[in-house]
């Protein structure tokens, strides 16, 4: 079966899905694209296909949806995932989900009828899923300690730079690597974290910090510790990041490569180097889990669980205080 697939908000983001598509010809079609510019959504339509909308009411309509890919910046979410669930629709929607963990709480209490997948495609790149086959064999032993980063320069859209609406660097862009500490170490029990608007006071409505940085704890002494900036080398959006555990060693340089060192016994070195997009193995994975009636990979309800650790994040950096979870 060839699912039928929308995309709601023809941006950056929705593009690279719009590409994930066209490489999985074999499994879906891009038959319709939703925005409030009608000239971009007819733009995004005429190089990637499918028809352009304006009214999403009329797509979910016409359109005949088997799956529908939400790629809204997260202040612009207003139901469009509860209505898409209860039509039927199943769901990929792109990270945050929300803004506050009311709504996200929402969006999945309404999304358990069908296939809801969260867009934290960062789990899906060859270096990662390595990692994950050692953890089901039993290969890394117990984790020990987390850290990552993510960095940039640059001032992005106006709705990134303003909190409201974007949540800030934490949720908007940290919360990636929020997602793999959480999916690998566990739910912590407590969290410190400091913000700071350094560089970007003086430009007009950046009201997110610039500067960032989190420690959170576990019951039995685990530590994961991450860091974001927007103040690094422009044009170069760099992360990282780094698991220890008893048995094996992961360095991440990204969702495709790292160097994974086996550590319990004799030291044995494993270098991954993928190269298939993340983007198609995520929505790879979507198509089999609705035609295998199974969950995805990584469930919308993990988009919840990670933002609720990183709104615990900014909290701590509001307050400067410590959080308990």
């Amino acid at each position: 079966m060839t699912l039928r697939v929308g995309i709601l908000g023809p941006g950056g983001v929705a593009a690279r899905h719009a590409g994930a598509i066209a490489d999985l010809a074999d499994r879906m079609e891009l038959v319709a694209v939703c925005g409030r510019d009608s000239e971009r959504s007819a733009a995004f339509a005429h190089q990637f296909g499918g028809t352009a909308y304006t009214d999403f009411s009329r797509m979910l309509e016409k359109a005949e949806l088997d799956l529908l890919i939400v790629a809204l910046p997260p202040f612009a979410h207003a139901g469009q995932v509860e209505r898409a669930a209860a039509a039927g629709v199943n769901l990929l929607v792109e990270k945050p989900i929300a803004l506050d963990l009311d709504r996200a709480c929402s969006l999945v209490e309404a999304s358990r009828n069908v296939v809801a997948a969260c867009g934290f495609m960062y789990r899906h790149g060859a270096a990662t899923t390595r990692w994950d086959e050692h953890v089901a064999r039993g290969q890394t032993g117990r984790p020990a300690q987390f850290s990552g980063f993510y960095q940039c320069n640059a001032l992005h859209a106006p709705w990134w730079r303003d909190r409201e609406k974007s949540g800030g660097q934490m949720l908007e862009q940290l919360i990636h690597i929020v997602d793999l500490m959480r999916h690998w170490m566990g739910m912590p029990d407590s969290v410190y974290a400091r913000s700071a608007n350094l560089f970007h006071k003086d430009v007009p409505d950046y009201t997110g910090e610039d500067v960032s940085a989190m420690m959170f704890g576990y019951p039995d002494g685990r530590i994961g510790v991450l860091r974001a900036n927007n103040v690094a080398v422009p044009g170069r959006w760099a992360k990282g990041w780094q698991m220890v555990s008893e048995g094996m060693t992961g360095t991440f340089t990204d969702w495709n490569t790292a160097e994974l060192v086996r550590t319990a016994g004799e030291v044995a070195v494993e270098t991954i180097a993928g190269t298939e997009s993340p983007f198609v193995t995520q929505l790879r994975d979507v198509a089999d889990a609705i035609r295998d009636g199974r969950p995805p990979r990584v469930p919308l309800a993990d988009g919840e669980a990670s933002l609720r650790l990183t709104l615990a994040a900014r909290q701590s950096a509001d307050e400067r205080r410590e959080i308990l979870l």
